[in-house]
Order: structure tokens, then sequence, then C-alpha cells
């Protein structure tokens, strides 16, 4: 198969980013200055990420609100124009189709953010599921976007674009802003922990929104950042990854995101299938490596003589300090302080059930 390519390969290679496969499209891995140093640049001043391979749908239409709310365990009845929501989106069994982010546009529409892996076959699954006076349009070609995460992330913003432009709260955005003359959605949201915005472009004009940024940053500490640094970056903040976390297989339920399913909604795809599994018999945890050795994923979990689940992410969390997993593993061992180990290539390593995230930024 032939991998695609976002609007900023050509700025990731004069970067010198290391360049992979990763859903579908080659991506930077990492920069010259290595995923550690680019991890704490987030942390500490900002980081730059190209986030392209992302998809975007908008969904319009008399019906668009209760399709929302049939598609998504979260309730979308009451929302505010440049409001965004999260969410999961199960099947009919009650594992999860997807995770997304859901904005209502000035317009009355609605932009849905779905995941770069999953792109064709979410927008096939909102389409096939659709009823009454509602039309899905996947719009991910038109645009390209560009994370940009830290606590220097308003300074540096504030550089391009008017005070007005940027949103004063998370999860909410301003559409169609001037940014360093370019026609943006800027939205305070990110996968990193850290404060940061989310910015959407015309395609054709993303690489030179990324070297904007990146002069406007020069003095901020601001640097890129490749894959690697935004997946220990989202594991140090707890944050769930499709394939991981969350499939087709695991409930938003035992992965934690109970807050994000509203039960008390007349009705949803999957939550039958939830009411008649009942309460989780295995949860989403964290652990903290005691003894010595990384966690990573797929690694089995042992307590009291007996496999009770397995790691589905893990790393040394570079901030932190310490390697770090999240883990589905038997309810009953959910609790925090609970000593479990872990079968690090063949040797028991000793871990303790923390509470999640293991990072979270200071107010």
């Amino acid at each position: 198969m032939e991998l695609k390519r976002t609007p900023l390969y050509e700025a990731h290679i004069r970067c010198g980013g290391k360049m992979v496969e990763f859903g579908g499209f080659e991506m930077p891995v990492q920069y010259k200055t290595g995923v550690i140093r680019e991890h704490m640049a987030v942390r500490t001043a900002c980081g730059l990420f190209d986030v392209s391979h992302m998809g975007e749908v908008i969904l319009e239409g008399p019906d668009a609100v209760a399709n929302l709310n049939r598609l998504l365990t979260n309730d979308y009845t009451e929302m505010a124009e440049g409001q965004a929501r999260y969410s999961p989106m199960c099947n009919e069994r009650g594992g999860t189709v997807d995770d997304l982010i859901v904005y209502k546009m000035p317009d009355g529409r609605y932009f849905i953010v779905v995941n770069a892996s999953n792109r064709e076959k979410d927008v096939q699954w909102i389409q096939d599921h659709l009823t009454g006076d509602a039309r899905a349009c996947d719009v991910s070609d038109s645009y390209g976007q560009i994370a940009l995460q830290g606590p220097r992330a308003e300074a540096i913003l504030s550089k391009l674009t008017a005070p007005e432009n940027i949103p004063l709260k998370s999860y909410h955005a301003c559409w169609d802003r001037d940014v360093g003359g370019i026609r943006c959605i800027v939205s305070r949201t990110g996968y990193t922990g850290s404060d940061g915005f989310e910015l959407y472009a015309p395609a054709e004009e993303t690489e030179k929104l990324w070297d904007l940024l990146l002069e406007a940053g020069a003095d901020e500490g601001l640097i890129p950042c490749g894959l690697g640094a935004r997946d220990t970056l989202r594991l140090e903040a707890a944050m769930p990854l499709y394939g991981h976390e969350l499939s087709d297989d695991i409930s938003p339920l035992t992965a934690g995101l109970g807050f994000f399913v509203k039960m008390d909604k007349p009705d949803f795809i999957g939550k039958a299938a939830l009411e008649a599994a009942g309460a989780p018999k295995q949860r989403r945890v964290g652990l903290k490596a005691i003894g010595k050795g990384i966690l990573r994923e797929h690694q089995d979990v042992y307590a009291d003589g007996r496999l009770i689940g397995h790691t589905t992410s893990g790393t040394h969390c570079p901030y932190v300090g310490y390697p770090a997993a999240m883990a589905i593993l038997d309810a009953e061992y959910r609790e925090p302080g609970t000593r479990v180990e872990v079968d690090v290539r063949g040797r028991r390593v000793e871990a303790e059930v923390v509470r999640m995230p293991f990072y979270k930024k200071e107010k």
C-alpha cells in the first residue's frame, strides 16, 4: 500500500524528521533532538506536532444532534457554539469503534475529529448508521492540523493572532480566525496533558503556518516533535489510545471513561449491551514500576499467583521520572496501592497500582 503524506511532509524532511509509517501516513517519529528532549520541551516550554493525519467529518442537517446522541455515548443535546466535547463511539456489543471530539460550528453544523487509522472505518460507520435528515461528509483532505503544546503555547500563538482569537477555556474553539494571515480554527485542546492548541488550516497553507509558528516560538524554546514524544506525553497524561486502551472488544466503561458514557440518555448504540454486562469485570489502571525494568505494552500482569490482566501501553516517562504503564486488570485489583507483578521479557517486575494521570499540569 502506498503511504499518504500530510501537507507537512517536506517541512519534516527540512527539520530532519525520521519518517516512519503510522496510520497509513509517512510521519516523523522524532527529530534530531530525540524523543526525551521533545517530551521535556512540551512539559517546560513548547512543542510543535503535525497531526494532519487525523480525520475530519462535518455532520449537518435537522437531525444532526439526534444522530450524534445515537452514535456517541456522550450527550450533545445542549452545546454552545465553539464548544468541543469528547466521546467514545460504541458498537452494538458495547465495544469501542473509536473515541473522538465533536465541535459545534457557528453555523450549527458539527465538526467531528476522528483518529487517523480509523478515518475510513469511522466515516463508513457514521454514514451507515445515520437516520432521518442528516448528512456526514469526510473533509479530511481539506485540512492540515498542527498541535502547539506546552506552557509557552499561548505566548507563542499571541505573536501571530489577536487575543480574541485565542479560546480562554479548554475544549473550546474560535472559528475562522486570522493566524499569521491564515484563516484557522483555533482549538484549546491537545493530546499531551499540557496546555496548548490545535490549529486547523487549509491544507495548502499548513506548511506556511508551521514555519510561522516555529519562527514565532524560536525565542520561547519551541521545537518540532514527533510521534515518539506524542506517545510518551499522552501516556504520562494517562490518555487512552485506540488499539491499546480502547478497541472493538474493550468498552469505554472498562477503559475508565464512564464520565463520558451517559447511561441516562434514552438510547445510544451499545447501551443495551453495556446495561446487560453490568459492572465491568476488568478496569483500566495505572501502574508504576517498583522493581527494575521498563513496562511495555502487551505484558502479562500477575497477582496472588495468577494472571489478572495485561498492560496496554508502557514506557519510561521522562518528566515524572519513572517507568509507568496503563493496564486492563481484573476489577478487584484496581485500588491504588495494590502490588502486582509484570512479566518483562520473562522476568517478573514488581509494580504498584497508582492513580492516573501520572502527570497533571499545574493550574
